[in-house]
């Protein structure tokens, strides 16, 4: 799962190297570098980057709120479910 695509153009990223590597190192943030606006190659981490309890925090505290269309869609869907048949083990 990428969190985050950055795109950047060779210039830049030939600037800025060092802080490319350790964002796609530490962050797992892929860079697409572009050439006149045409994507020329990808930088990415080989490994899936380590993530914590505190980077879903971060991602879900940066994500846009659920509109209220959402969340009625929600509610419906959980209000509309079938009944789950009995099990046939003892409890």
């Amino acid at each position: 799962m990428t969190f985050m695509e950055s795109h950047i153009s060779a210039a830049d990223a030939a600037q800025m190297f060092p802080d490319v590597i350790e964002r796609v190192r530490s962050q797992g943030e892929v860079f697409v570098v572009e050439r006149e606006g045409e994507p020329v190659c990808r930088i990415e981490p080989i490994a899936p980057a380590r993530r914590t309890v505190r980077d879903l925090v971060r991602l879900l505290q940066s994500a846009p709120p659920p509109d209220d269309a959402y969340l009625d869609a929600v509610e419906e869907i959980a209000q509309n479910q079938p009944m789950l048949p009995e099990t046939p083990w003892e409890r």
